[in-house]
């Protein structure tokens, strides 16, 4: 049987970041290697016309991390946020809403699973620091951890066999709240939402937002979601 092949749209430099001048994709090879060491093949997809079509050719869909939501009222920007260029929200958004479609598998990452909550109907806390000042830090060194806490009847509990683990934590955004098709299914000691899925429908679509880094890590719990997320872009009662 042949790998899933499941598609990783890449972030945009248009601001001369990597050379004045220039508009630059990029994505840390860390999600590809993920995905081929869980037997998947990974494609990258720059942002160009017809995501839809793009969608049609995949088995699944890894919404990485990226840069930063503007404000969502309109309001001042804190100066520590780095926006996410709205081209790419537009091809991100278009390409999301493709797989959702055809309800292949989707994996987001940090600011993907933030971008599945906002097209979901959710709201997402623009500036933790600011907005939650009672939460703790959540924009740590790399090797740092903090707990969380797993509900378990969830998919990701049977994934990761557990209720509670310690994950990296490297953003300052974060979903405040989920719309009607989402259900929070991890949260850190704060409150702060930490994982997401798509509620239980007929067709059983595999659908799962994490706000940590899997990619990042080197354990067993990481590289259990991603054996769950290919096996399920592999089988076809995966998709709706």
């Amino acid at each position: 049987m042949d790998p899933p092949q499941i598609g990783i749209p890449l972030s945009l430099d248009d601001r001369g970041r990597w050379r004045r001048g220039r508009s630059y994709h990029y994505i840390d090879r860390s999600y590809a290697d993920a995905l081929v060491r869980a037997g998947a093949g990974a494609v990258q997809l720059p942002i160009q016309p017809e995501p839809a079509a793009l969608v049609a050719r995949l088995d699944g869909l890894l919404i990485p991390g990226g840069d930063d939501f503007p404000p969502e009222d309109g309001g001042r920007i804190p100066d520590s946020l780095d926006l996410v260029p709205s081209e790419q929200l537009a091809f991100d958004q278009a390409v999301l809403e493709a797989a959702t479609k055809r309800g292949i598998p989707i994996l987001g990452i940090c600011y993907g699973m933030q971008l599945m909550a906002r097209a979901g109907g959710g709201t997402l806390d623009t500036h933790l620091p600011s907005e939650c000042p009672e939460a703790q830090c959540h924009k740590l060194p790399a090797d740092a951890r903090h707990a969380i806490s797993i509900e378990g009847t969830s998919l990701l509990a049977k994934i990761l066999v557990a209720d509670s683990g310690k994950v990296n934590s490297l953003h300052q955004q974060a979903v405040r709240s989920v719309g009607p098709s989402h259900q929070v299914v991890a949260r850190s000691p704060d409150g702060v939402i930490e994982a997401i899925e798509r509620r239980d429908e007929p067709g059983g679509r595999w659908e799962l937002g994490v706000q940590w880094h899997p990619e990042k890590m080197s354990d067993d719990s990481s590289d259990r979601l991603f054996r769950a997320f290919v096996d399920a872009c592999q089988d076809p009662r995966g998709r709706s």
